[in-house]
């Protein structure tokens, strides 16, 4: 049989034994307070008297005189042989609170310097609504969870010492050897295990590399457009951003080396560009190399995605073809497993491992052991590899659904990019056309389109829209497809009425 929760702790109640107040009024008025303030609702459990009076260091005869007078106002209920509960009609009688502004109280806060200057530059994370075209969302119904399970319950019966104490700030051993025979055979990238790091998603690896890395005015190349959760821990290190273009080769390393030669650190996605999908050529794959060796600068490779290759066959990574030790590769589960895990490793080159091997111990807590040990053995055991051959089939049928509607009702208002690896393609759209209206359109119409101007450093002149199909079945992206194609239609008619209007010389407002 469950033992029942003893109800909330309580220690907060702060008793002043010198007071006129009697103990019982100044608990009750306490309790009362908790109760008027939504801290404690309807229907929920207070501990027993006797368990609260030896919290609260006071006779139980104290409690229960407290607890009758709150029970003779209507605040609490009594029930027999069950315990004291907050009374069901507090939760329709509870007076709605007024804040009560006290001078200063509005004055913003004094941040750290580098905080200060780098929130105007953040971009806010999109919202992953499970709604058509959301962004790097993993298709969560097709997840093996009954394995998962297993392995989980497996883990959670180990001794407790095992699965409840401090983690090792460096990764589970376990994990780090499987991750390491993963790169070898997936990404034909040889390495130590023990050069590798995990750390809690890739988030945290790019915000330990830029705290290693980045002195205040250092000049980092950015992918422009490129990926947004990287830019904003740059950012706040206080790297001055040197937008690199990208074209359908990917980053343009001629244009980099004509702005800024003499670099701190290159941030790139070479095996799927965030947005814009191209895949980095190898001979500028090699130009990039070369330039972070006659820079004496370092180069972050951030392969989010690349598991997920639709098509053809991946090129060699950068880590894969660096031999002088300039690249940091970055990985995660967020993609290919699922973004709740929270789960990702990082690959130094040995002249940094030592460095970014401190920072983990200094600042990162690490991530729970029993986490690692589950993700090892989905590794050790088989099953990543069933997985992610699985969903490779199901996100290419997922992108056909979409490439369909792109070239066909689609068509006449978007220019679709192919892409061969990945969660998500773009499109840009027709001139006249702008991103920003179909985005709040769009969302009107319950999906989420986000526009690449969003993750641009400086205007690329175009007008473009990501959108993702992971998710969401071939069924739903047609329903999806039909829906964007009746926000694009009023969006044109709109501009048609707004140009019939303008021609007539009728002022208009500017539009939202």
């Amino acid at each position: 049989m469950v033992k029942r929760a003893a109800g909330p702790l309580m220690q907060a109640i702060r008793l002043d034994r010198t007071s006129e107040l009697a103990l019982p009024v100044q608990i009750g008025d306490a309790l009362r307070e908790l109760v008027l303030s939504g801290a404690l609702t309807a229907g929920d459990r207070l501990p027993a008297t006797r368990t609260l009076a030896r919290e609260l260091g006071v006779a139980r005869a104290t409690l229960v005189e407290c607890f009758e007078r709150l029970a003779a106002e209507g605040i609490l209920e009594t029930r027999i042989g069950d315990g004291t509960y907050v009374s069901a009609a507090v939760g329709a009688e509870r007076p709605r609170q007024v804040a009560v502004l006290t001078p200063g109280a509005a004055r913003p806060a004094r941040l750290a310097r580098s905080m200060a200057l780098a929130a105007s530059e953040f971009t806010p994370r999109l919202t992953h609504q499970p709604r058509p075209f959301t962004t790097a969302m993993p298709s969560f119904d097709d997840f093996p969870m009954a394995q998962w399970a297993r392995l989980s319950a497996k883990h959670w019966r180990k001794a407790r010492h095992q699965v409840l104490g401090y983690p090792d700030p460096h990764g589970h051993a376990p994990l780090r050897k499987a991750i390491a025979a993963h790169l070898r055979f997936d990404r034909g990238i040889e390495c130590d295990w023990r050069s590798i790091l995990i750390v809690a998603g890739a988030q945290d690896a790019f915000q330990l590399i830029a705290a290693a890395l980045i002195d205040p005015g250092d000049p980092v190349w950015f992918e422009n457009p490129g990926a947004i959760g990287a830019r904003n821990s740059f950012v706040l290190r206080g790297a001055r951003l040197v937008p690199v273009p990208v074209d359908d080769n990917g980053l343009v390393v001629e244009a980099g080396l004509a702005r800024e030669r003499n670099f701190r650190l290159a941030f790139v996605t070479p095996s799927h560009q965030q947005p814009l999908g191209a895949t980095l050529s190898l001979d500028r794959r090699l130009a990039l190399l070369n330039a972070a060796e006659a820079a004496d600068g370092w180069i972050v490779e951030d392969d989010w995605d690349g598991e997920f290759r639709l098509s053809g066959q991946p090129l060699p990574t950068l880590k894969g073809i660096d031999r002088g030790g300039r690249v940091i590769y970055v990985g995660s589960f967020s993609k290919s497993l699922f973004p709740a895990l929270r789960l990702g490793f990082m690959l130094p080159p040995p002249s940094l491992a030592d460095a970014l091997a401190l920072s983990l111990e200094a600042f990162s807590p690490g991530v729970p052991t029993v986490v690692q040990a589950v993700v090892a053995d989905f590794l050790a055991e088989g099953h990543f590899a069933t997985h992610v051959r699985r969903m490779r089939r199901i996100y290419a049928e997922r992108y056909r659904a979409l490439s369909a509607a792109l070239a066909g009702p689609l068509a006449r208002w978007m220019d679709p990019v192919p892409t061969t690896t990945g969660l998500h393609t773009v499109a840009f759209l027709k001139p006249g056309l702008s991103a920003a209206r179909l985005a709040r359109a769009a969302d009107k119409r319950g999906l989420t389109v986000a526009p690449i101007d969003r993750f641009c450093v400086e205007p690329i002149g175009r007008e473009g829209v990501v959108l993702g199909f992971s998710g969401f079945t071939p069924a739903q992206i047609g329903h999806a497809t039909v829906t964007l194609a009746e926000s694009l239609a009023d969006i044109e008619a709109d501009g048609a009425r707004s140009d019939m209007r303008a021609g007539a010389g009728i002022g208009l407002p500017d539009w939202p």
